[in-house]
């Protein structure tokens, strides 16, 4: 695992911590630095640096910005990132690929509500798509290929009777959706906050509620880490890990802090910030829900084989 050297009183040491933070004083908190996407998920992971919660577990938390899961993985396996956050989708292609990733905290999930979920796919205005089934034929922009945009994407048209495999996916980066909606780049998008409320303030129409479709009660994402790093630093791991269950639970239960918390580290104005529907944040993730995504996976040709959560999940 990458450890970070501090210069405290003129020598050189190396940080480390214990799960309960029992770090002397004269070594500090380990430094830890985090994959995320700088949008509305990851509030919770905010909130618990500010709040002290890593720092109560002898953490240092550096939170460095990414594409999605398709670049946090390979962030994580190199060592660039000690964890780091992804959807679903890509952890369990990345362990279908027999990568050593595994999942240590939930991250985000769906409230389970149609029309009033955090992310969703939506159209132009005045567009002849009118449901998931008329994305056949198709462009419909997503943040990274073969993730959980596109696997519930898929599932949200053949629920509807229409052919998944007749949909056509382009990458795009989720600020960059909205224009492309209104100028005509793409038919359709796959969304989330605040690039949903924004486009929706622009005229798209929202047609599904692809989350919910999958999963009432869908843990999107999680954050992760290495099977190297839970063998050779548990106690890290667990630190990270409680710390994650402690912003969670306050993320969740403190919604006007999370609206708060996004004007630090988000380009999103107090307006926008005060429309934009928030996710849960459950402190445990869902694997019956990862069941219905490996579900899907195998069904879309993704993997062979549905995945063996236990090797997955810490």
């Amino acid at each position: 695992m990458r450890r970070k050297i501090l210069a405290i009183a003129g020598v050189t040491v190396l940080a480390s911590a214990s799960a309960c933070g029992g770090n002397s004083e004269e070594e500090g908190p380990e430094a830890i630095t985090v994959g995320a996407l700088p949008i509305v998920d990851i509030a919770p992971l905010h909130l618990g640096v500010e709040q002290g919660f890593f720092a109560d577990h002898g953490l240092e938390v550096e939170i460095e910005n990414t594409g999605g899961g398709a670049e946090a993985i390979p962030g994580v396996v190199s060592g660039d990132f000690d964890f780091a956050f992804g959807n679903i989708t890509s952890l369990i292609l990345a362990h279908d690929q027999d990568l050593p990733v595994k999942i240590v905290s939930n991250g985000v999930t769906t409230t389970g509500e149609d029309g009033n979920d955090f992310g969703g796919i939506v159209v132009p205005e005045d567009s002849d798509i009118s449901g998931p089934a008329d994305l056949a034929g198709k462009e419909v922009a997503v943040n990274n290929l073969q993730n959980i945009g596109d696997t519930t994407v898929r599932n949200s048209v053949r629920e509807d009777g229409g052919d998944p495999a007749g949909v056509e996916f382009s990458e795009l980066p989720f600020p960059d959706m909205p224009a492309a909606l209104e100028n005509g780049q793409v038919d359709a998008a796959w969304v989330v906050e605040p690039f949903l409320t924004t486009a929706l303030d622009n005229g798209a129409e929202e047609i599904a509620s692809n989350f919910v479709d999958a999963h009432e009660t869908l843990s999107v994402a999680s954050y992760f880490t290495t099977e190297q790093v839970i063998a050779e630093d548990p106690e890290l791991v667990e630190s990270f890990h409680v710390a994650m269950q402690e912003s969670l639970t306050y993320a969740d239960s403190h919604p006007e802090e999370v609206r708060r918390i996004l004007l630090n580290y988000t380009e999103m104005d107090e307006q926008l910030i005060e429309e934009i529907r928030l996710p849960t944040f459950p402190s445990e993730p869902d694997p019956e829900s990862a069941e219905v995504i490996g579900e899907l996976m195998v069904e879309d040709g993704l993997i062979d084989n549905e995945p063996d959560l236990d090797q997955l999940f810490q």
